[in-house]
């Protein structure tokens, strides 16, 4: 799903919030299962010895049955990620090809791979990706195979960077996530409780609710007028702009799959504007330093 762009005219900025609202409403919201999580991908900015960057694309699907990895050059692009994808769908293997200029090898298991919730492995896995024979790419759990850590210590390594992770849900209203916004912050719970489409018929006013590690940053009341919008947290240091778009949810068709997109994004100095024209987001999102977190929701999944 291509992430939704907006006019400046259709915009609510907030004051930012330091220290945010008690937990008193997470605790006495209904009670609800958070929604399933389909699918996520995770955008890794890398940037090689030689200067050249590149990005890598690793999305994990609710088979469970291996993963795809997409690579783009510059200028970055998401038609790119996906003229260059390849899905492996054996639990362990060696996978060498070109893409983009550059000699990709990728190495995993996932035999042993340990899941929550969700289609991401969280232990006993790894998955190694070099490009032009630098170690570009470490997930999972490497020190623990002492084979593969041999043989990768000697490698040259690139820069690596996470800018960008996307999530996508199917099910009700209560979508939950984690996230780290910097290189050197902290781990966050992120929930976002928002009860559009059936839900709206039992609330007067929809509320849409965002909590980070049990405290309630954001709320935003009247959502069904209230659709599109951004507040801002200060979060590690850093401001963080979240952006709501549930249009869809409210006034989409019945034959739709009913799409809404929640997006944290941190805010360097040097940004003059909270949102993109849609024919430069995707570029500027990809080139952003900072990183940024996409929730995509689906009330009524295919």
């Amino acid at each position: 799903m291509k992430a939704i762009c907006y006019s400046e005219h259709a915009i609510k900025v907030s004051d930012s919030y330091c220290s945010g609202f008690s937990n008193q409403a997470y605790n006495n919201s209904p009670k609800l299962n958070p929604s399933i999580q389909d699918t996520v991908a995770c955008i890794y900015k890398i940037k090689l010895s030689t200067e050249k960057q590149l990005r890598i694309r690793i999305t994990w699907g609710k088979s469970k049955l291996g993963f795809s990895i997409s690579i783009s050059d510059y200028p970055f692009s998401s038609s790119k990620f996906s003229k260059n994808s390849r899905t492996l769908t054996k639990a362990r293997g060696t996978k060498t090809f070109d893409s983009c200029g550059f000699k990709i090898e990728v190495l995993w298991d996932l035999n042993r791979a340990q899941y929550d919730s969700g289609p991401e492995p969280v232990s006993g896995f790894y998955v190694l990706v070099l490009v032009n024979s630098e170690l570009s790419l470490i997930l999972g759990d490497v020190e623990q195979e002492l084979e593969i850590k041999k043989r990768v210590s000697d490698i040259q390594k690139s820069e690596l960077s996470l800018i960008s992770r996307n999530e996508y849900f199917s099910g009700n209203g209560l979508y939950s996530s984690r996230a780290k916004f910097s290189e050197t912050g902290s781990f966050h719970d992120i929930l976002v409780k928002c009860f559009p489409g059936e839900e709206r018929s039992k609330l007067k006013n929809p509320v849409l609710s965002v909590f980070i590690d049990n405290k309630n940053v954001i709320e935003v009341k009247r959502l069904q007028w209230n659709f599109r919008g951004n507040q801002t947290i200060f979060l590690d240091g850093l401001l963080v702009d979240m952006m709501w778009d549930v249009y869809d949810w409210f006034f989409g068709s019945s034959s739709s799959s009913g799409y809404s997109v929640f997006m944290f994004r941190t805010r360097s100095g040097l940004d003059s504007r909270l949102w993109f024209e849609e024919k430069n987001f995707e570029q500027n999102e990809h080139e952003k330093v900072g990183f940024s977190l996409m929730i995509c929701a689906c009330k009524n999944p295919d």
